[in-house]
């Protein structure tokens, strides 16, 4: 395989490259990154893989990408997907995840990429109540209520689009959320990690009782390997872990890690439209694909606070490019 990684200089796109080398040596891996404020290339230095700086909407860069390394399969990670900027700042979002995937796609279509597979979010779903024992499936209706989850639910129909009218094979997941190593330190668990290493307050949502299901960035790149393995042409899989925890228990379970005291927490105002609670139900993935998570929330959510410690020196010179106050509603 000839695959190439957009937004590979990001979170989730870093790890997949790191997986994808390590699974697959054989596979040539190309890395294609905007290396906006969320992106670095200190995030590919553990491999050596060809790197091309280019936005996803950059259509004859792309192009001529696609071409030059003999690409046959993309893998698309590319986005904006900070909700607290998209509030801020929702035409970037539209740029970037909505008309920036339709001319990849189109590249691909022109450069007669044989499969593409689009990373989407279980946002597009909408929420779920904090009591409500249903789970999102991959019938279910999108749902998106914030600017970032509607880019989002853009960028899927668009996908299924080129597949049902142009017959590019394209494959599609939406997934729980990420946590692991090089997650830009304003999603949540980097934010609160790193706010507890410096002994700063853990700024805490007035909802504080909303939950997310949280999955492993590794389980997640071993469900999109399963996907281009398995998948079949045109479907979508749901990937999650079934594990939730509320941003209290986030918080409490990180100052426990780091040994910091308890009462080292803030309430903040909620954001607009602040989603109450995602839940996937990954039934299909597990049966068809025989995909299941193998890493242990507690265990990954400490490792993930261990190698925050570790490199300080990765995540503190971040901190000045992050474009979001909390409290600019």
């Amino acid at each position: 395989m000839r695959i190439l990684v957009t937004g590979a200089a990001g979170f989730i796109g870093a790890n997949f490259v790191h997986y994808w080398v390590q699974q697959h040596p054989d596979d040539t891996v190309v890395a294609l990154d905007a290396l906006t404020y969320a992106g670095s290339l200190a995030n590919l230095e553990p491999v050596d893989v060809p790197f091309v700086h280019a936005d996803i909407g950059d259509l004859s860069t792309v192009e001529s990408a696609l071409r030059d390394h003999r690409i046959d399969t993309v893998v698309n990670f590319a986005a904006e997907s900070h909700n607290s900027l998209a509030v801020l700042d929702p035409a970037r979002f539209l740029q970037t995840n909505v008309l920036g995937t339709q001319q990849l796609l189109q590249a691909c279509r022109n450069t007669d990429v044989t499969r593409f597979h689009h990373v989407s979010t279980c946002e597009v779903y909408g929420d779920l109540a904090l009591d409500d024992e249903a789970a999102f499936t991959e019938e279910s209706p999108y749902r998106p209520r914030t600017p970032y989850n509607a880019s989002k639910a853009g960028a899927d129909h668009i996908v299924r689009a080129y597949f049902e009218t142009f017959g590019l094979p394209t494959t599609i997941t939406n997934c729980a959320n990420n946590y692991g190593p090089y997650q830009f330190p304003e999603k949540v668990l980097p934010l609160f990690i790193t706010y507890a290493l410096r002994d700063r307050p853990l700024p805490i949502y007035a909802s504080a009782d909303h939950r997310r299901e949280w999955l492993h960035v590794n389980d997640h790149c071993a469900a999109i390997d399963a996907v281009l393995q398995r998948g079949r042409i045109g479907a979508t899989y749901n990937v999650g872990s079934g594990v939730e925890r509320a941003v209290t228990q986030l918080a409490d379970a990180v100052l426990q890690l780091l040994g910091k005291p308890a009462d080292l927490r803030t309430t903040v105002a909620d954001r607009p439209g602040h989603d109450r609670r995602y839940l996937l139900d990954s039934a299909l993935l597990r049966a068809e694909l025989g995909w299941a998570p193998r890493v242990a929330f507690e265990d990954g959510l400490a490792q993930t606070v261990q190698w925050y410690a570790e490199h300080r020196d990765w995540w503190e010179p971040l901190l000045e490019r992050a474009l979001v106050t909390e409290s600019r509603w």
